[in-house]
């Protein structure tokens, strides 16, 4: 009888100690996962963010051109509009980044480099365009470089 009852309580113990391990391997799998599917979203949120600024950088360079080659012409209201667009999309990118970015030093990387091209239509002359230009295309290194640690 006693062993019996010693193999039966051993048996609960072993039925116990499994049911334990196998939860926190479990909690540790669905971390792991987490943590991956974050970092995924990390990555694709700052590399959208990081060519939507692209794109508006350049939309504003192509605006700045138009607009001082043929003032008030049909082109320049287009490229305008285009920059617009493009505007759109690059704060939409760091909308999804403010979301999703834990780091506010990155954060703010992020929003300098938006409102640095933002700015850039605003040069009064050519000079003025290529500081601005090289000044938002530094911001916007600076910010992958802020954010890289974060999706390695």
């Amino acid at each position: 009888m006693d062993a019996a009852l010693i193999a039966v309580v051993g048996t609960l113990l072993g039925v116990v100690a499994t049911h334990w391990f196998q939860g926190r391997a479990a909690e540790r799998t669905a971390a792991l996962a987490r943590t991956e599917q974050l970092r995924q979203e990390r990555i694709t949120t700052y590399s959208t963010f990081a060519g939507a600024v692209v794109d508006y950088r350049q939309s504003q360079n192509d605006r700045w051109f138009k607009a001082h080659r043929e003032p008030g012409s049909e082109e320049a209201e287009q490229s305008r509009y285009a920059s617009y667009r493009q505007r759109t999309a690059a704060r939409q990118a760091l909308f999804r980044v403010q979301l999703i970015c834990e780091d506010p030093a990155t954060r703010r990387r992020a929003e300098a480099a938006f409102e640095a091209t933002h700015c850039m239509h605003e040069a009064t002359d050519d000079t003025d365009r290529v500081r601005r230009s090289d000044e938002a295309k530094e911001a916007l290194a600076l910010f992958i470089e802020a954010a890289a640690p974060g999706v390695r």
